[in-house]
């Protein structure tokens, strides 16, 4: 696995936005960072926060307002059309409006920075296709039709496209919308697998904010009013950063936990006891209808976990549902 990281980006008082021959709009300002080889790297911020123009503007697809960007060391204006498509792999949310092509053809499009639009492929592209559609795990989607996919698995073959475009830098737009949680854990536990495996740089936008600071590397947060902050998940959470980027009424960030926890109200508290696994689980549940458990509260009223369920005032309750169906009747 490789282990010797090197920038692959850097920008310098980047701006971001939008002008014509009339306005200049700023969404960002000021930017300075990099981003590194074998690491996976998530943007985070609220809607408008300007996510989306900052990768478009990273991308080539709108140009800066004011800074510099460097790929791989050189000025991105630098770079050609074709240039930029060996060295830069983008992954868009909206679906491509393909019909009549197969998974395998529509991954060996990504051969065409090499071949040309039309061009065929060689032995060795087909190698590189096998390869990609090898490391994404689709190899049973292979002969499908593209317009037979699941969200999920058209997710999959567009990565398996930008692996066969064989660029050092892949770029993601909220690659997890519209996926249920179990495709979005496994599309983002593969990216962090192939920016380790194939030492890629890969950088996303996304809204799964929990997510996120499970898996990623490191987290660019941005935001209009407090500008961009840059660290591993842990680092912005011991300087407070991710709580004030994103805790809100009701949203608490948890220290301890490194996560966003839902700040319910409370109204009252009870005593529970208990050393298993159950004790969390109990007092969570408790905490919806706005009742405190813990084993120190002062109440007249006592939760026992015990191998039959749960003892509350001699009566034994079998399920958490029942549980909570008895504390809050006594409401």
């Amino acid at each position: 696995m490789p282990n010797n990281r090197k920038e692959t980006i850097k920008v310098e008082n980047l701006v971001t936005g939008y002008s014509d021959r009339q306005h200049r709009i700023a969404v960002t300002d000021g930017i300075n960072a990099s981003l590194y080889s074998g690491e996976l790297t998530c943007l985070l911020g609220s809607n408008g926060a300007g996510k989306s123009t900052l990768l478009k503007t990273l991308s080539a697809f709108i140009p800066p307002l004011g800074g510099k960007i460097f790929i791989e060391g050189k000025e991105l204006s630098g770079y050609t059309d074709a240039e930029l498509a060996r060295v830069i792999g983008v992954v868009l949310t909206e679906r491509p409006n393909l019909s009549n092509m197969s998974v395998e053809e529509l991954v060996g499009m990504g051969r065409s920075p090499y071949t040309g639009f039309w061009g065929g492929l060689s032995d060795d592209d087909r190698r590189i296709v096998d390869e990609a559609i090898a490391l994404v795990r689709i190899e049973e989607l292979r002969h499908r039709m593209v317009q037979t996919l699941s969200d999920g698995e058209r997710q999959k073959v567009m990565i398996a496209k930008a692996l066969a475009q064989e660029t050092p830098i892949i770029f993601l737009d909220e690659p997890t919308a519209f996926l249920d949680y179990p495709s979005k854990v496994e599309i983002m536990q593969l990216l962090q697998e192939l920016s380790r495996i194939k030492d890629k740089t890969v950088f996303l936008s996304t809204h799964d904010l929990e997510l996120a600071l499970q898996i990623a590397d490191k987290i660019w947060l941005i935001d209009k009013r407090y500008g961009v902050r840059i660290g591993t998940p842990e680092d912005l959470a011991i300087s407070g950063d991710l709580a004030k980027y994103f805790a809100r009424d009701g949203i608490v960030f948890d220290l301890e936990s490194g996560l966003f926890h839902i700040n319910h109200r409370i109204e009252r508290r009870i005593r529970l006891t208990g050393d298993d696994y159950r004790y969390n689980l109990v007092r969570k549940a408790l905490a919806r209808w706005g009742i405190e458990a813990d084993r120190n509260a002062d109440s007249p009223d006592c939760i026992e976990i015990c191998p039959e369920g749960y003892l509350l005032n001699g009566m034994v309750y079998p399920t958490v549902g029942s549980l909570i169906d008895a504390v809050t009747e006594k409401e």
